[in-house]
């Protein structure tokens, strides 16, 4: 293969696996097709002008292009009002903020698709002893088990909202490192309707991160009532230098501003600095971006299936986000594939991974990001964390070809360090 030294076999395999999900490939371009469309229609509508590219200092006043770039987001995302700033430093920040902003003492939140993904635990005080969690404040955390195929208890969670009456239903989107799939927006509506049937006041919250643009309907269409998520995944489009976002009713978004800013202010200060630009740039390009890693994940699916390796999703199985789930059986398989993927990146790729300890994870994690902005999961990136099945997360890919190839050095690292 030029520039790149595959074991044929690889090579073979992955020839075979283009001819595998072809079909599926198209269909993910009508999809992008479909995003992209309404992307330019929220920008029109917004009146996005060359001024709004510019950022503001100080308090921020009367910054025109931060409205702007809310209602860019709120018109894609289908919600009556967005708060879209590069000052959330994570999705679980942003998630922190909604929670906080909403939520009071003696309040309960009851998530329904299971334990949070792990780095939300100590914000909400199941993990650690931190103080200023919620549970730090009095509010009530509990949970539906999911089944023991990993899809959602409907039964449960109708039981224990009609019974509990949460001020929160919570949802995860994404699969977190668990083996359960992530939810579509057909699964996150069957949750909202139970929820509104049984218990009309309480606030459904949706955890989007790795959701966005996936498919044609957005989760607030469905019965969502605010979500929030990373703009270094999706919704950043690989060149929102950091950031994230809070989607959903207008009295909602505008308690969780008023949590990220002060109570009076919310929405009407924060400086926007010098990232505008990038901001309204990786908005605009975010549906594309998003069919890019949706086509190296169906594209790794195909290729793993092929070559013997279990896959969640499968290739042609339907998808509510962009993580790949490969079984690989063994922790030097689970480094050599993370290996290959930082030997394929464009930054960085002479670093060798190593596992080791993080913060907000039990368990040491290794990962593979050589990527253009630290820590940005919408480029090409695998992690996992050490333990038994010893399955990589994947994700991510600016754009296809380098994704495809990515993944084709993942496969042939580890066959070439089996045969050492």
């Amino acid at each position: 293969m030029d520039f790149f030294d595959i074991d044929q076999k690889i090579i073979e395999a992955a020839e075979k696996a283009m001819e595998l999900c072809s079909a599926e490939l198209k269909k993910i371009d009508e999809i992008q097709e479909y995003n992209q469309r309404k992307m330019i229609k929220a920008f029109q509508l917004a009146g996005v002008r060359e001024s709004h590219l510019k950022g503001s200092t100080g308090y921020g006043y009367d910054d025109a292009g931060r409205d702007a770039l809310d209602r860019v987001y709120a018109y894609c995302f289908d919600a009556e009002d967005a708060l879209v700033r590069h000052n959330f430093v994570s999705g679980t920040h942003a998630l922190t903020v909604a929670l906080f902003g909403m939520l009071r003492p003696n309040d309960t939140m009851l998530s329904v698709t299971g334990m949070p993904y792990d780095t939300i635990r100590s914000a909400i005080g199941i993990e650690g002893d931190y103080p200023g969690s919620l549970k730090d404040f009095g509010i009530n955390f509990e949970m539906t088990e999911l089944k023991d195929d990993g899809t959602v208890d409907y039964e449960e969670v109708e039981r224990q909202i009609a019974y509990k009456q949460p001020k929160m239903v919570y949802i995860q989107r994404s699969r977190g490192y668990s083996l359960r799939n992530s939810l579509t927006y057909k699964e996150i509506k069957k949750i909202c309707d139970i929820s509104k049937r049984v218990s009309p006041k309480s606030i459904v919250m949706l955890d989007n991160c790795y959701g966005e643009f996936v498919e044609k309907v957005e989760p607030l269409s469905v019965g969502v009532d605010i979500m929030a998520g990373s703009l270094i995944k999706n919704p950043g489009g690989g060149i929102a230098p950091t950031g994230g976002y809070i989607a959903g009713k207008k009295e909602l978004v505008e308690m969780c501003a008023y949590r990220l800013t002060t109570p009076g202010t919310g929405k009407e200060i924060g400086a926007t600095l010098d990232v505008s630009r990038e901001m309204f740039m990786g908005a605009y390009h975010a549906p594309h971006i998003t069919g890019e890693a949706l086509k190296t994940a169906v594209f790794a699916a195909a290729l793993f299936e092929i070559l013997g390796y279990e896959t969640t999703p499968k290739y042609n199985d339907e998808r509510g986000d962009i993580i790949q789930l490969i079984m690989l059986g063994d922790e030097q398989k689970l480094e050599s594939f993370c290996g290959g993927i930082q030997s394929g990146s464009a930054v960085d790729s002479f670093v060798v991974p190593v596992a080791s300890d993080m913060p907000g994870y039990e368990n040491k994690v290794i990962m593979a990001a050589g990527a253009f902005t630290l820590g940005s999961s919408i480029e090409l990136s695998a992690d996992a964390p050490i333990r038994p099945p010893y399955a990589v997360w994947m994700q991510g890919g600016l754009n296809f070809h380098g994704g495809k190839l990515g993944i084709m050095l993942a496969a042939d690292k580890i066959l070439k360090d089996l045969s050492k």
